[in-house]
């Protein structure tokens, strides 16, 4: 006796059809899964032979080989419980033979008592089905939401495996849920959070508006209860509104992680996440025997924080350096290799010093120029390379804190920033893979950053005094060209560059030095 069932898998952020196949034949009764299988797969059948015999289903006595095909490639998770159950019921003629499992694909867990539970990669599995011709997906309940955002597919949720049978036997109708997909965007795509909360460091809220506009990476550095890890959780909500293609990009890394919960259907708003120094460098880029999704994937379209940067771990942080400058993470084992999206918004923080007292009016710091100097190079030059902005958060006096006036709105900042983008988007839109300044090469810059005379002098004195290197040029060029976008000027003025220049910290060769001596 022979079935056949169509499920889905995720190979990255993809989905893929999986053929499983049920043959019953005379003999020792065994139970065989092959195809590449996991752990969690190969353990399916325990699962599966406790659901039937608690949802009033008799297992054959006899000798069941499942294969999930293509054999090629590694089967992992929980999600073929269910398929694998009703071929079976299929083979054995409690399930009728139709057209319907031909239309339609089948993914589920089975717990022992014959309940059905919500799986991961949920999105990316019905989004494959779809774009393969498929017609519907019987699919875990709590994953009705996720998969109903899905246009063009049939969902049927169901709760047990006894209530999936009948409705493949035609005794009980499951209607597919009626999912207004923009309502649900609309409504969700909303922060908890304003730049209006935040007192004071109105030169700090400038650089993460010019920041936001230009897609520029920034580094805060100030001391400990300046506000910087409160500036940075109110960035995702300056920049610009999540399209439906983002979100729905962001929502297949967050399926496939698992990070989403069973009310919430999309990921509306843009991500925040903020590992903690601890972190490894798998669980910053992703990775692990089956590879998943790590931070970096996960603030894909949002914002990525790193706090007290000098504390990570030197390779951890060196890692970060490809996804920066391709927007993508390739994560290669000996018998897979899986790329996952990566394009963010690197804001980090740190202490000016080990002790975190350096510019702080208010406090000793007890830090020699030596330990300063080696705090500082425990963040590599290759990855401030790749941070534009680099400003500092002073430290709040009383009178600020007093205040009881509320800075401004995000969403009045938020208008500045989408207008930059606009002329930014209509200035690249020849240019495959640049929809912002910071994405341009020495070409784009060369072309698009033309300085006049005067901020050429303007430029040439900072680089003089302050010791600017060649990569800090480019990056004054380039945040230059995003302040003017802001300020709604086809050319890049002295006063534009003049800001911009305000904004390397770290590449002022006398820095240290001139805080110290300022104290």
């Amino acid at each position: 006796m022979f079935s056949r069932v169509l499920s889905s898998a995720v190979l990255g952020v993809e989905g893929y059809i999986v053929e499983v196949e049920v043959d019953l034949s005379p003999g020792l009764p065994s139970f065989v899964t092959v195809g590449l299988p996991e752990g969690a797969v190969k353990e399916s059948k325990e699962r599966v032979q406790s659901a039937l015999k608690n949802s009033g289903f008799s297992l054959p006595v006899k000798r069941v080989r499942i294969n999930l095909a293509p054999a090629d490639i590694r089967k992992e998770g929980s999600s073929f419980d269910l398929p694998i159950a009703i071929g079976i019921l299929k083979a054995i003629g409690d399930v009728p033979e139709s057209n319907f499992f031909e239309k339609n694909i089948i993914i589920g867990e089975l717990s022992l008592d014959g309940a059905v539970r919500r799986v991961k990669g949920v999105l990316p599995m019905v989004l494959s089905a779809r774009d393969r011709g498929f017609e519907g997906v019987i699919l875990p309940y709590e994953n009705m939401l996720e998969g109903a955002i899905v246009e063009g597919m049939k969902i049927y949720p169901v709760r047990t495996l006894f209530e999936t049978v009948r409705f493949l036997r035609g005794e009980v109708e499951i209607k597919a849920p009626d999912v207004n997909v923009e309502q649900i965007f609309s409504s969700n795509a909303t922060y908890d959070v304003d730049f209006s909360e935040v007192k004071g460091q109105e030169q700090a809220k400038r650089a993460l508006e010019v920041a936001a506009a230009g897609g520029h990476n920034i580094l805060m550095i100030g001391p400990p209860g300046s506000g910087k890890t409160m500036l940075a959780r109110r960035v995702p909500t300056i920049l610009p509104r999540m399209t439906l293609e983002e979100a729905l990009e962001t929502t297949k890394i967050h399926s496939v992680a698992g990070k989403l919960r069973s009310d919430e259907a999309i990921v509306a708003t843009r991500p925040f996440r903020a590992p903690h120094h601890t972190i490894s460098d798998a669980g910053l880029i992703g990775g692990g025997a089956n590879p998943r999704p790590g931070e970096v994937s996960l603030a894909h379209n949002g914002v990525l924080f790193l706090d007290e940067l000098p504390e990570f771990n030197r390779n951890v942080l060196e890692v970060l350096r490809q996804p920066l400058e391709d927007g993508i993470v390739t994560i290669s084992r000996a018998k897979m290799s899986v790329t996952y999206p990566a394009r963010f918004m690197l804001v980090a923080a740190m202490n000016p010093c080990p002790c975190g007292y350096l510019t702080d009016p208010y406090h000793e710091c007890t830090c020699t120029p030596s330990m300063i100097q080696r705090y500082h190079a425990k963040v590599s030059g290759p990855l401030l390379d790749r941070i534009d902005i680099h400003i500092e958060v002073p430290a709040l006096p009383f009178e600020e804190l007093r205040k009881e006036s509320e800075g401004e709105l995000s969403s009045k900042i938020r208008e500045r920033v989408e207008n930059a983008r606009e002329i930014q988007r209509q200035r690249y839109r020849r240019l495959k893979g640049v929809h912002s300044n910071s994405q341009i090469g020495p070409k784009e810059i060369k072309r698009y950053c033309k300085i006049d005379v005067e901020s050429e002098k303007l430029l040439k004195m900072a680089i003089e005094k302050f010791g600017f290197s060649s990569r800090a040029y480019h990056r004054i060029l380039k945040v230059s060209r995003t302040i003017a976008d802001l300020e709604g000027s086809e050319n890049i003025k002295s006063h534009h560059v003049a800001e911009a220049i305000q904004y390397r910290a770290l590449d002022r060769s006398n820095w240290f030095t001139g805080v110290i001596y300022q104290k």
